[in-house]
């Protein structure tokens, strides 16, 4: 547990100022993510350095396919999230309050997590150098939600000669944003969809995640994944805003679609691989990379 960054006092609760969601958190409260909590008038991160997953993997799974192709990346997670997706598809991390019966959320983390230092983080991602690693990536559960673990570990990666990855939803605010982007080299950012009324049943808004894509694609290697859900953003015109949005910002970012399977609280069927190649055919009269995953 460690004390969060970006947040202020607000008459007898704090404000969370790291995402745009602002919670306002109440004395032993916790914001929507589950991992930032007011503790007697300061706001902690209980997810500083606990690690839910971590594993080397293929730099394509993340996904980038444009950015170090071939290489391998050591990929970890912890827990929580700022959006509240009910077809989440890896929930178990990023929501496991779903299925753990703990009622406490400090309890819930250390269930599902174990702690790793950062220097033991570093220390292991260089011992890996040999099995083609290049890097750290931020992925599994939302990495913003661990922003000061991941902000001192891409310092000290950075200082060791590896590369920094963030595997994001793009929903965070532009200061912590900009304090951070310095120590990234890349980031796959997913778009959930290109209407307000989609992000509205994810508890969240478009427009945020639209300002990420736009600060960081100027800055740093971007690809963006969009997880086609049947019902929620799979129409022909919606893809083809965000296509074309897409397209106006920089024709070279990759645009990868991906297969929803059922999962969390959606039990809709999964995506028809039809409805992929579709989006696929749009995307590709505007974009120059375009990839089908999950399927």
């Amino acid at each position: 547990m460690e004390k969060a960054l970006y947040w202020k006092k607000e008459k007898d609760a704090l404000r969370c100022e790291l995402c745009p969601q602002l919670c306002l958190i109440k004395n032993n409260e916790v914001g929507l993510c589950m991992v930032r909590q007011n503790i007697e008038g300061a706001l902690y991160t209980l997810n500083y350095g606990r690690i839910s997953s971590a594993t080397l993997d293929p730099i394509e799974k993340k996904p980038l396919y444009k950015y170090h192709p071939g290489s391998f990346i050591y990929s970890i997670g912890s827990v929580g999230c700022n959006l509240g997706c009910p077809f989440c598809q890896n929930f178990q991390i990023s929501h496991p309050s779903d299925y753990l019966y703990a009622k406490e959320p400090k309890d819930i983390v250390e269930q599902t997590t174990r702690f790793l230092a950062v220097s033991d983080l570093v220390e292991e991602a260089v011992s890996m150098k040999e099995q083609g690693n290049i890097g750290i990536a931020y992925t599994y559960n939302e990495p913003f939600m661990s922003y000061e673990y991941v902000l001192e570990a891409s310092k000290a990666a950075k200082e060791r000669g590896l590369v920094n990855v963030l595997v994001t939803n793009g929903y965070i605010n532009k200061k912590p944003l900009l304090e951070l982007l310095p120590f990234i080299d890349a980031m796959n950012i997913d778009l959930k969809g290109f209407r307000e009324d989609v992000y509205k049943q994810l508890e969240g808004h478009l427009a945020p995640v639209k300002k990420t894509i736009e600060i960081t694609s100027r800055e740093i290697h971007v690809e963006v994944t969009n997880l086609i859900v049947p019902g929620l953003n799979d129409d022909k015109g919606q893809i083809e805003e965000m296509v074309s949005w897409l397209a106006n910002l920089n024709s070279s970012i990759a645009l990868h679609f991906s297969r929803y399977f059922p999962a969390r609280r959606f039990k809709e069927s999964p995506t028809p691989v039809g409805t992929l190649k579709m989006a696929e055919a749009i995307a590709k009269k505007k974009l120059k990379s375009v990839y089908l995953g999950n399927i």
